[in-house]
């Protein structure tokens, strides 16, 4: 089975006519498309191994790691540069993109175009992750088809404010041996609990919580806000997701810095944009005004 598209593209929102499911499986994979499976896959199967190779200081290692990596794609990759929501000095800027590498979800310049495009072509037959194409699709198997991306959204136009920038496109021609390096030296430092536990444990943590929100929040949860699109906010993923799962907060704003917008709405990203503004190294901190949540505000 091969691509499945019929139609032309057409629609201000990118909508297709008589579009069937794309194949998951069985169909052309380019070289990306091997090589994402295969990271995505040995983190999983090095998950399934930490039972056999458990240490309590290990596990602990591993859920560090998913703080530290999932806090660096939502500072980073997502509210910094995909969104701009604030400005950081160029130093704690690249600090923070680099770290997000280890999460092991694609350089940078990847990472921020996909999600531009999400939010430029949300819910229609071009955004990235669709929901509309079925769980699965929109929670990982997405990620696998790269030949499928360029179809719907074309290429990588929409972040030349990265391209432009040396730091940004050296991570994007070096990103495997950062990786590779990185794990190499867990290796060498704690053995196999390490890898496994760390890496494994770890990582799983990350993509999962990551993926979540492309599944989960535009299927269930509650509306605060009227966006005219699936987007939901799930409460209880709050903490796990570093505030990304106030979901319908964020569509609705998307330039927000804060995406916990009441009080009791857990946003650890945007506590750690707070703590960086008090020390004055966040600045332009955008938040919605009052006329914008009325505008947007359900009926009452």
């Amino acid at each position: 089975m091969g691509d499945t598209t019929k139609e032309d593209v057409s629609g201000p929102r990118g909508k297709v006519v008589g579009k069937k499911r794309r194949a998951y499986f069985f169909r052309k994979w380019t070289k990306i498309d091997v090589m994402r499976a295969s990271a995505v896959g040995m983190v999983h199967l090095l998950c399934l191994f930490a039972p056999f190779n458990f240490k309590w200081e290990a596990l602990l290692f591993g859920v560090i790691l998913a703080v530290v990596t999932a806090l660096s794609i939502t500072f980073s990759y997502h509210r910094n540069l995909a969104h701009r929501s604030f400005k950081l000095p160029k130093w704690l800027e690249y600090s923070f993109a680099y770290s997000a590498l280890f999460a092991l979800q694609g350089h940078p310049i990847d990472w921020v175009s996909t999600h531009r495009f999400h939010h430029q072509f949300t819910d229609s037959d071009r955004d990235p992750h669709s929901p509309m194409e079925g769980f699965w699709f929109s929670h990982v198997f997405w990620i696998f088809d790269t030949s499928y991306m360029r179809e719907k959204c074309g290429g990588r136009d929409n972040v030349m404010d990265l391209k432009q920038q040396w730091f940004y496109r050296f991570l994007r021609k070096t990103i495997g041996y950062h990786i590779m390096t990185f794990w190499t030296l867990v290796y060498l430092w704690g053995g196999l609990p390490y890898l496994t536990c760390g890496v494994g444990v770890g990582g799983a943590i990350s993509y999962n919580g990551t993926w979540l929100i492309n599944s989960a929040c535009h299927i269930w949860g509650s509306r605060a806000w009227n966006t005219k699109d699936t987007s939901r906010n799930i409460w209880w993923l709050g903490p796990f997701t570093m505030g990304e799962s106030w979901h319908n907060n964020h569509h609705a704003f998307e330039a927000s810095a804060r995406h916990g917008l009441e009080w009791y709405q857990v946003d650890l990203t945007w506590y750690l944009i707070s703590f960086f503004q008090a020390l004055g190294l966040a600045t332009d901190v955008k938040l919605p005004s009052e006329a914008q949540k009325r505008k947007l505000a359900f009926a009452r």
